[in-house]
């Protein structure tokens, strides 16, 4: 019978029966990582206790931090061209001096946002109290904030507040799409915490 050799992980989304009966392709489950398969084969499809190990280290966590922060990086071009038509955009056309006057600011809250939640998050993943990723990206994006607030980035004590309400959920949102590179993060938590977390975004959004 042919055999289909599919991942570890992705034996949740797999019903190999089903497979076997609409296919005749035999299913097993490969190692966790590609770079086992040539010998998990020589081996005559025998995973080695070292080949079933999932780890996830802080190089593997880096490795896909890229991958986060490509689209997030998207929404925050948006996000400063948005900035530079709202704070530049005058009788005389778009004044630079009053871009960095007025805009530079939010522009850096937005990047501050978006590292926190995309780089942060996953290198320090491990040592970041609470289980929950929305919380965890808003812990990373309040100290974030903070220091901010701390040297003085903000102008006014309720520009500081907003600036570290924006920042706070921002990291918080960028972190909770990460839990879809993680290999220990399941679907219907996911979906809990998305149905508390997405409201205070909002609630976020309109008091900043």
């Amino acid at each position: 019978k042919r055999t289909l050799i599919l991942p570890q992980l992705g034996a949740v989304g797999v019903e190999a029966h089903t497979v076997t009966r609409e296919t005749g392709f035999r299913v097993v489950y490969g190692p966790v990582r590609a770079r086992d398969l040539p010998s998990f084969i020589a081996n005559r499809h025998t995973a080695t206790p070292a080949m079933r190990r999932v780890r996830f280290g802080i190089v593997d966590r880096l490795v896909l931090t890229p991958m986060e922060l490509r689209p997030s990086l998207k929404y925050l071009g948006w996000y400063m061209l948005g900035c530079v038509l709202f704070f530049g955009l005058e009788a005389q056309g778009i004044l630079f001096s009053a871009i960095i006057r007025q805009g530079l600011g939010p522009i850096l809250l937005g990047l501050a946002a978006t590292l926190a939640g995309t780089v942060l998050v996953p290198a320090l993943l491990p040592w970041i109290p609470f289980r929950a990723f929305s919380v965890k990206g808003a812990l990373l994006g309040l100290l974030v904030s903070g220091g901010m607030a701390w040297f003085q980035a903000f102008p006014h004590p309720l520009v500081a507040v907003a600036g570290m309400t924006i920042v706070t959920a921002g990291a918080s949102y960028f972190a909770v799409n990460f839990t879809g590179s993680t290999p220990f993060t399941s679907m219907s938590g996911v979906k809990r915490e998305l149905k508390v977390a997405v409201p205070l975004y909002f609630i976020a959004g309109g008091l900043s």
